[in-house]
């Protein structure tokens, strides 16, 4: 048996390594493919197409033919908002799980489709746990769906979606999951974990570009939802029918952006799968968050709640420290990390997904040993009431 490949693609000459939750540093192969032009009802673009949802299939553990993946062109927000419309029904009541921008994004999605819901704001980092999900269904019979991230990329926070699964279907209820920056890397085994319905990008744990995402979904829910979107090119019941139909989607398809996706499934398979992606990833986390804590940085997330694919970081109390210059300054050796989106307490985020391994993770701490140094700052010890924050956390 051929042991799973993880060589890596260095950046092109002079293009930094993004350490973002997506788009993200891709390989040279996955830029290569978007090099030639597509017919996008050419039978051997059809036939890619069908490659990519069957391919995706298989990361989902689905040996009984339950479920079917359907594309669907734009950005994550698009797929997520289209998998709202057309699963949860107009007359259905949504409990929403938040805790970071994403979650609260779910929460306003459903303003705008004129879905009644409810939200469990647990604030920036604190998860949602499967006793609150089941008071709150008592509490309120007419919900009907649960909604929940994965991995809320505010925080980094990877958020229990098996108790929260089982405690939904315990109480006779429907899960959606947003799993758009975890799929791929974190197992999300529908024999493990139920759900409906999910939704994922090209542009994160696959290591695809950006300009689609996809909705994995039970088929008899697919049936069900004939006719029942708010928007004609957001409906996943008519692009998966269409689909099944003629192998084109119904509208252009991001042609180029779906081929560079097929390379980099191919990539994914040979890397081994959910787990080996996962497993390079767990290792970059592990390798940036042992280096700039040795620095004196402090996570915002204790261990147990480290999602392997972005980690949040307090920044330093140091008067001399400023996030724009130490932004600029790692920007100019290399490295673009991503701004924080907490509320109470300034932070910021590295991630750990694309094409990096644990030895650019070491590059990028040696670089903020270097940055912390320009600036002037000699201690990267957080404000106290970061720490106060954060001993809130669940253990």
């Amino acid at each position: 048996m051929t042991a799973p490949s993880t060589k890596l693609d260095a950046p092109l000459l002079g293009e930094p390594y993004l350490l973002t939750p997506g788009p993200l540093t891709t390989s040279a192969k996955v830029k290569q493919a978007m090099l030639r032009d597509w017919g996008s009802w050419d039978g051997e673009f059809r036939a890619l197409t069908a490659e990519m949802r069957s391919s995706l299939l298989e990361l989902t553990g689905d040996t009984k033919g339950e479920l079917d993946c359907v594309p669907m062109q734009g950005s994550g927000s698009f797929s997520v908002e289209a998998m709202l419309g057309t699963f949860i029904p107009r007359d259905g009541k949504v409990l929403v799980l938040s805790n970071g921008a994403y979650g609260l994004r779910i929460a306003q999605t459903l303003v705008y489709l004129n879905r009644e819901h409810t939200v469990i704001n647990k604030g920036d980092y604190m998860p949602a746990r499967a006793d609150e999900v089941t008071a709150a269904i008592k509490a309120d019979p007419a919900i009907t769906h649960v909604v929940v991230v994965h991995c809320e990329t505010s925080s980094g926070i990877l958020n229990p979606v098996k108790e929260i699964s089982d405690a939904v279907y315990a109480a006779g209820r429907k899960l959606l999951v947003d799993s758009m920056s975890a799929f791929g890397a974190v197992p999300l085994d529908i024999n493990d974990v139920r759900y409906e319905a999910m939704v994922s990008s090209a542009n994160k744990c696959i290591e695809g570009v950006p300009g689609f995402g996809f909705i994995i979904a039970r088929k008899d829910e697919l049936e069900a939802a004939k006719g029942r979107s708010h928007s004609l090119s957001l409906d996943v019941h008519a692009q998966w029918a269409h689909m099944n139909k003629t192998g084109q989607w119904r509208f252009t398809p991001p042609t180029h952006v779906m081929v560079a996706f097929i390379e980099a499934l191919r990539a994914h398979k040979a890397e081994g799968g959910v787990a080996g992606r996962g497993a390079r990833y767990t290792k970059n986390r592990d390798t940036v968050v042992e280096g700039m804590r040795e620095l004196g940085f402090e996570t915002l997330l204790k261990n147990r709640w480290l999602s392997p694919i972005i980690v949040t970081f307090f920044c330093p109390a140091h008067p001399a420290f400023d996030f724009d210059t130490f932004y600029d300054l790692l920007k100019s050796k290399g490295f673009i990390i991503y701004p924080g989106k907490l509320t109470v307490v300034d932070s910021f985020r590295i991630g750990c997904i694309g094409q990096m391994d644990e030895h650019v993770m070491r590059k990028v701490v040696a670089a903020a040993k270097e940055v912390l140094s320009e600036m002037g700052v000699d201690t990267a010890v957080p404000p106290k009431i970061a720490l106060i924050e954060r001993a809130k956390l669940a253990d």
